[in-house]
């Protein structure tokens, strides 16, 4: 059997043109156009060519190495400057353009505010080429780790058992310092002692900063690595991240809206995740629709009161379990005269209203009721009755539970896995990307508006191909 061997001696003429290398359908010339398509002055981007001055990289050009790297998982600036060098799509799309890592890293860094509003342009795109409906939109979450390690982060409790531990090593230190005073000896160990103690004494400081940070800001823990980040459970276990934000159109699964927040869960933000994809959009949509993380009334009622319809099932509806006999579902309530019903009859009212959780409260009108029913023990075994408690806006949470359990809404709600899970599929498992390279707040945000656009992006070379992209971007 014969082989082919290379010959790097080979004189090989090349083309003259970077452009013959690409061919019309690879992917890169779609990203290329999308970038073109961008509203540069809405993203907040100078592209004033008559400025004085030292030139700059075009910042069209630098958008399209980070949105085309990302999409590709090529995050590290480094490793961007390698591929501007040793890539063959990345040096077209650059146009021959060959910025260090330190210009590309400042570049993103400079220009954060505008790299969040990457993924509202993509979202503008879709609409305007009537891939996104935005009839049924669905919301879900996920916690993605920070650029910081959980060490790092302290709480109240931590600070306390670290300055307890610091003063007893202090004290130890001051011991052995007098001692050596005493003995009048060995003044090279003196002097180390004496080194420790300051730097105990240094990270004492720094504790009782932290401490004051936590008091001031009234935050739960502080991360001295990420300062904006946050105490987050995943799969992978507690850690120090973020909770990012998706909103995804019905129609083809693209993303209409998409956010990283600070609460380490979901539970305070379907209406704001909602209302800016509405803002997107330019309407109201007829629908929303979210799992049970994100199932808290207050939140529900701020979309349901806009004539939306809410599909998010309850805690109890999302686990399935059964109920247990004489439970509050058991119990008639009567809006008239504000009080329950129980099953044999008897009535519970109004007592009184829990200010820090905001409940109302009912008792059963004589306490010898309840001690006398032939259900007690079952129902109740307190001595004073049997007691309830409602959400100020429970008729809400009935209404909506009602509503989830009809069959359109069940069909809906099937789709939600389809279509709200896999950008986050997407990203985790194809890019690769299971945490942020940059820090704070407003640069994790960059970071998702950059992965999730990636995603539409794809979809959308899926949906209309390269050249039928093209064209009608164009």
């Amino acid at each position: 059997m014969s082989f082919r061997y290379g010959n790097r001696e080979q004189t090989t003429l090349f083309p003259q043109s970077v452009e013959e290398y690409v061919k019309d359908s690879d992917p890169v010339r779609a990203y290329d156009a999308i970038v073109e398509s961008f509203d540069f002055f809405q993203l907040g981007i100078d592209l004033d060519k008559d400025k004085v001055g030292n030139p700059q990289y075009d910042p069209q050009a630098m958008l399209k190495l980070l949105l085309y790297g990302y999409s590709y998982g090529i995050r590290s600036s480094r490793k961007l400057e390698r591929a501007i060098y040793h890539n063959i799509s990345f040096i077209w799309l650059m146009g021959g353009l060959k910025p260090d890592h330190k210009t590309i890293a400042e570049f993103r860094r400079k220009n954060k505010r505008a790299l969040i509003g990457v993924m509202k342009q993509c979202a503008r795109i879709c609409l305007e080429l009537d891939l996104i409906e935005g009839n049924t939109l669905f919301v879900d979450g996920s916690k993605m780790a920070a650029n910081a390690s959980l060490k790092a982060t302290w709480d109240k409790k931590k600070c306390e058992r670290n300055l307890k531990a610091i003063d007893k090593r202090i004290e130890v230190i001051l011991e052995e310092c007098e001692a050596v005073d005493n003995k009048e000896e060995e003044q090279g160990s003196l002097v180390k002692m004496e080194e420790k103690l300051k730097n105990e004494e240094v990270l004492k400081a720094k504790i009782k900063v932290i401490q004051k940070k936590l008091e001031e800001e009234g935050k739960k823990s502080h991360n001295t690595t990420d300062s904006q980040c946050v105490r987050v459970k995943s799969k992978k276990g507690t850690q120090a991240g973020y909770n990012s934000q998706v909103v995804t159109d019905e129609k083809n699964g693209l993303i209409v809206h998409s956010d990283v927040v600070t609460n380490n869960n979901d539970t305070k933000e379907f209406s704001s995740q909602i209302n800016q994809a509405n803002e997107t959009l330019g309407k109201k949509c007829k629908t929303a629709c979210a799992d049970a993380g994100y199932a808290n009334t207050d939140e529900l009622e701020k979309i349901d009161k806009q004539d939306i319809d809410v599909i998010v099932p309850s805690t109890r509806q999302a686990t399935k379990k059964k109920q247990k006999p004489f439970s509050k579902s058991d119990f008639q309530y009567d809006r008239a005269s504000d009080s329950y019903q129980c099953p044999q009859g008897h009535r519970l009212i109004f007592t009184s209203i829990d200010k820090r959780l905001g409940y109302r409260r009912y008792k059963i009108t004589d306490k010898y009721i309840c001690r006398k029913c032939c259900y007690f023990g079952q129902c109740t075994s307190s001595k004073n009755g049997r007691r309830l408690s409602r959400l100020k806006n429970e008729h809400v949470k009935e209404k909506l539970e009602s509503f989830y359990r009809l069959p359109k809404s069940q069909e809906i709600y099937k789709l939600r896995k389809q279509k709200a899970e896999l950008p986050f599929g997407y990203i985790k498992y194809n890019l690769k990307t299971n945490s942020f390279l940059l820090r704070g707040l407003k640069g994790v945000q960059a970071e998702f508006s950059l992965l999730t656009s990636s995603f539409n992006i794809i979809r959308m070379i899926k949906l209309k191909g390269v050249n039928g992209l093209i064209d009608q971007l164009i």
